[in-house]
């Protein structure tokens, strides 16, 4: 019974979504609202009765949506977009994130609501809805503007913020306390377990999936990509952390896969379908007479983030050198808040240290800023040329005055400006730095398993804490390429510092005595604060001083006899990061344009692939042949055999034929950008 029963809920779940989804579509407004209302209506709370009976099986299909909608930001967000947006965006959006968290917060606290439920409204108020503004800026046509670009790089920066936030409050939540030194445990262990996962899953989850897309199996691929997203997720929990942070990660490292299109297409049916429950899931816990009793802080809120967030965005913009037409523009197409505002709602839910008026009063808040987003996008060069009319003449001027010295000086924080040696100290520094959170990773990762203290361990070992000894042993071991490199990072930096800062005019005859002692000063101070650091790192599994003693000259004789066979282990790992990020980003595939009306224009050519490395081994879509030139590839011959329509993920080979479609002048451009092939006519 109880299946029949689960089976009804989730038929009248998906009919009011598909319902609402129509609806809401037809009256072109956005289709998450219509899911939120669908729940609503047939949720406990509005009558005259209760459509949905196990709401626990339905929260659990709610459970798997924030997985799949996080795991889907993540696939939008690509590491590529954060080392583009650059400081100034960084900076622009610290300042709006910190003045709505801030702002939030004072707020909850003149309502009266207890130092949890307003630290956690804060952070509600503090994130922007990706969803929403990137979806409203396309269908406004806006998304090419200079701003919306503005838009989206503190779109990707305020998503990074709000991973942090989400570990942050889980662990405020568990502790119960703001303290200042907790807060740094829990970001120093999120920072650790972040360069783990990140350097890890950026070298072997791009390969594994180009290995999996070359089987040419969606299928196997689809399945490939599920277990990557739920095995992080449950990595994340078991570790702590929420769910969402899993997925959105391992979503991240996807995206930097040469088969994000493919995988985009396969996931994005099963992403709506559970996106669906969740936003329904959402209504469902949605009470009405709740919204009703605090209608005044629901408008007070809604209130603060559309002038917050037009306030902040605008005024961060501004400063890193914006003028103020594409300040206010950025500000306005920031004012609304969603997703990762319902999962940080629910987050305090779930832990129950928030209030259950909460979680309302934030979707209250979402539904209505989402109402309002397109107006105000709409509405922002209205509002900008009614600022230019009002204003002071000498404001304008001396805000235009601000704006000019700002870009003169290449944006702040430009760090173009640099000689190659800071920038080689400054990159060296934070390969250092993430060599040395992996160290710890790796080492937490062996605490962890000496506390479990399984059942395989010998009676002897256990009983002694012996396994404790052996575990530190395996751990220094698999540490051993970091910390030589880390060594040989410094020796480097010894050099380096010892030939640029130590200068003949000052030193005079004692300049190279000087840099000497420089040069082998800086790396053995480095290797007696990286043997403390291991130290550090490993007190769990210290073992006693005369074993470690022991322990010590063992793997000293290690280190000597694989020193350079850890190098190159190192080194092919530096390589295939860089290969990862080497790779050209991957847009999901276009939509197909439809036929043009005079066919009798269009004509055909055929190009034999050389092994060009421009041409050869790319996906289709990666030549964009058709958005440089109008012309589309719709066959290849290879070994004989004819392939029709391939897809925008098809490898081309040495030694295919493409069969080229276009007009004789986009013909001519198709077959002269493809590295000077000669066209032949085609029968």
């Amino acid at each position: 019974m109880h299946g029949i029963a689960f089976l009804q809920d989730l038929a009248v779940v998906m009919i009011a979504a598909g319902i609402a989804a129509v609806v809401f579509r037809r009256l072109r407004q956005p289709v998450v609202l219509g899911y939120i209302l669908a729940g609503v209506v047939i949720g406990p709370h509005t009558p005259p009765a209760a459509f949905i009976h196990d709401q626990q099986s339905i929260a659990t299909l709610a459970e798997l949506g924030v997985v799949f909608l996080l795991f889907s930001l993540g696939l939008e967000f690509n590491f590529r977009k954060l080392r583009a947006v650059g400081p100034t965006v960084l900076l622009a959006a610290a300042l709006e994130i910190s003045l709505m968290f801030a702002g939030g917060y004072r707020v909850g606290r003149w309502f009266g609501w207890g130092a949890m439920d307003a630290l956690f409204l804060g952070a509600i108020l503090s994130i922007s809805s990706s969803t929403v503004i990137v979806k409203t800026l396309g269908e406004l046509k806006l998304a090419k503007e200079p701003f919306a670009r503005l838009v989206f790089g503190i779109l990707v920066v305020e998503d990074l913020f709000a991973i942090v936030m989400l570990a942050l409050l889980s662990g405020i939540a568990m502790t119960g306390t703001l303290g200042f030194a907790e807060a740094g445990t829990t970001v120093g262990k999120l920072g650790i377990f972040l360069a783990a996962t990140v350097v890890g899953g950026l070298i072997a989850v791009p390969r594994l999936l180009g290995y999996v897309g070359r089987l040419k199996s969606d299928e196997l691929l689809l399945v490939t990509v599920l277990a990557l997203c739920f095995g992080s997720s449950l990595l994340a929990a078991k570790l702590g952390y929420s769910t969402a942070l899993g997925a959105f990660l391992i979503g991240a490292m996807i995206s930097e896969s040469r088969e994000l299109g493919r995988i985009e297409h396969l996931i994005a049916p099963v992403r709506d379908l559970f996106g669906a429950v969740f936003f329904v899931a959402i209504g469902l816990l949605i009470d009405p007479s709740v919204i009703a009793a605090h209608a005044g802080a629901v408008a007070v809120l809604t209130v603060v983030v559309l002038v917050g967030k037009t306030f902040g965005g605008s005024l961060g913009s501004f400063l890193v050198g914006n003028d103020t037409r594409t300040s206010l523009r950025v500000g306005m197409g920031l004012a609304v808040i969603g997703e990762f505002g319902f999962v940080i709602a629910a987050l305090g839910t779930t832990l129950k240290v928030t209030g259950d008026f909460l979680y309302p009063i934030a979707v209250a808040v979402s539904v209505l800023t989402t109402l309002v987003a397109p107006h105000l996008i709409r509405g922002s060069d209205g509002c900008v040329r009614w600022f230019d009319r009002v204003a002071p003449r000498m404001l304008v001027a001396n805000l235009g005055v601000y704006t000019r010295w700002v870009g003169g000086l290449g944006g702040l924080g430009g760090g173009g400006t640099s000689d190659p040696a800071t920038r080689f100290v400054r990159k060296w520094l934070f390969q250092i730095a993430v060599n040395l959170a992996l160290v710890a990773a790796v080492f937490l990762a062996f605490g962890w398993l000496a506390d479990r203290n399984a059942a395989w361990w010998p009676e002897g070992l256990r009983a002694t804490a012996g396994h404790r000894s052996v575990l530190w042993l395996a751990a220094s071991v698999l540490s051993l390429p970091l910390f030589i490199a880390s060594f040989r990072k410094l020796q480097a930096l010894g050099l380096v510092v010892a030939e640029t800062r130590v200068h003949r005019a000052v030193a005079g005859q004692r300049t190279d005595a000087i840099r000497s002692v420089v040069a082998h000063v800086i790396p053995s101070l480095g290797l007696v604060g990286l043997a403390l650091f291991g130290l550090a790192v490993s007190s769990t599994l210290l073992p006693a001083p005369r074993e470690l003693a022991v322990l010590v000259v063992v793997l000293a004789i290690l280190a000597a006899v694989l020193w350079r066979r850890a190098i190159r282990v190192y080194s092919k790992a530096q390589v295939a990061l860089e290969e990862t990020f080497a790779q050209p980003p991957q847009p999901s595939p276009e939509p197909v344009r439809g036929v043009p009306a005079a066919l009798r224009d269009a004509d055909l050519a055929s190009v034999v692939v050389t092994d060009a490395p421009h041409l050869a081994r790319k996906l289709i879509r990666e030549l964009g042949l058709r958005t440089r030139t109008g012309a589309s590839i719709v066959a290849i011959e290879r070994g004989g055999q004819p392939m029709l329509n391939p897809g925008p993920d098809e490898e081309l080979l040495p030694g295919d034929t493409l069969v080229v479609l276009g007009t004789p002048s986009q013909l001519a451009e198709a077959t002269a950008f493809l590295s000077g092939a000669t066209p032949q006519p085609s029968s």
